[in-house]
């Protein structure tokens, strides 16, 4: 009997309906102490009150300094981390409150990409057990049925179908996690969650496979949640980008707008600190004061607030709301209107590591265009 297709097509257009939306999520984990007795003495803040949606066949970025809550997000959203409070929509479904049990039959239509391709993956399993063990666990398909999807799986992502008998120790970091995007690929899932899926890899390596991610999403029709701090990547990758500060969205935006015009000064910040490696080249970085603060004690009013240079009483003692900047881009500041976008900072124009980095992007994809031609 032959192997049924890898995945079901599905249309590569982005519907109008969404297939997750998340509204007023939020994660706390508690710090507790005592020995005999044990009390909640604090709570991390981890999310707090983020609201957004993702629409079938999109990416969605979501991007922000390390542990600014991107990764918990996207546990959350997996429900690998239990919400404290808030929804999450999942195919018209609340999916907050469900039980493992039902849980784990969702899990089949969503899943992740690890951000390590070397601790991702079981040493002590051959790569064909580590991609048939998802068809295994959700009943998909069993004995020479499951071995040729295995193979037809590691021939989507550009491996050889006689990797199947080889252990993750005999492979690269790329190739690792082509691997770790074929087990996701296993179960014909809607939408996977990439936590930073690129951040270990050399930068040609990244190239083969942010693109390999884009042809599996026009060709199935995938939704993607892309977490990430490499703007270069965000740029090429996404459709719209969410900025996340201290637990909370503070701009979100299709890319071309949130790249031309950032409106939040923290956006700008980080568009300003593009890597330019040509030291004659004007540098217009904005530097922001201070440290991150606390999860744990996060500031009062707005979140920023503690290293924003254009902060005002009002922002001290009144939480920003996400407001209308213009049509699907919502900022999180009292004042945007009147801050201007500082010289430097708009992403379009940054010569460099930047510009190279996205050239070399678009090298790779045309390199496997004329390849696949060529068969």
């Amino acid at each position: 009997m032959s192997a049924e297709p890898v995945m079901n097509a599905k249309p590569a257009a982005v519907a109008a309906e969404p297939i997750v939306k998340v509204q007023n999520l939020v994660k706390h984990f508690g710090i507790k102490r005592g020995v005999i007795v044990s009390k909640t003495v604090g709570l991390v803040r981890a999310v707090d009150d983020v609201s957004f949606e993702i629409k079938r066949g999109e990416t969605l970025a979501l991007v922000g300094e390390s542990g600014c809550g991107k990764s918990t997000t996207g546990r959350l959203i997996l429900r690998l981390l239990d919400p404290t409070t808030g929804s999450i929509e999942f195919k018209g479904k609340d999916i907050a409150g469900v039980d493992k049990h039902t849980m784990r039959h969702m899990r089949r239509h969503m899943q992740i990409i690890f951000q390590d391709p070397y601790a991702s993956l079981n040493p002590r399993m051959t790569v064909g057990e580590i991609i048939a063990e998802p068809m295994t666990v959700h009943g998909i398909a069993e004995g020479k049925a499951r071995d040729d999807r295995v193979r037809e799986l590691l021939q989507v992502v550009g491996l050889a179908p006689e990797h199947a008998s080889r252990y993750s120790h005999q492979f690269s970091g790329g190739q690792r996690q082509r691997i770790g995007i074929a087990r996701a690929l296993a179960v014909n899932p809607d939408l996977i969650i990439c936590d930073e899926p690129v951040s270990a890899l050399d930068v040609s390596i990244q190239a083969q496979v942010v693109n390999l991610l884009q042809n599996l999403q026009q060709r199935f029709g995938l939704s993607y949640l892309f977490i990430a701090h490499d703007l270069a990547v965000v740029k090429h990758i996404s459709d719209r980008v969410a900025v996340m500060y201290l637990g909370k969205l503070v701009e979100i935006a299709d890319k071309r707008t949130l790249y031309a015009k950032p409106s939040h000064p923290y956006t700008q910040a980080l568009l300003s600190a593009i890597p330019r490696p040509d030291p004659t080249l004007e540098r217009n970085r904005i530097l922001l004061p201070g440290d991150v603060p606390s999860p744990l004690n996060p500031p009062s009013g707005c979140r920023f607030h503690t290293r924003c240079s254009f902060v005002q009483d009002r922002c001290k003692v009144e939480e920003p709301q996400l407001r209308e900047a213009g049509p699907g881009h919502r900022v999180a500041c009292h004042f945007f209107e009147s801050i201007p976008v500082q010289a430097g900072v708009k992403a379009g124009n940054a010569p460099g590591k930047f510009a190279e980095r996205l050239a070399a992007f678009e090298a790779a994809k045309v390199r496997n265009v004329a390849g696949r031609l060529a068969n």
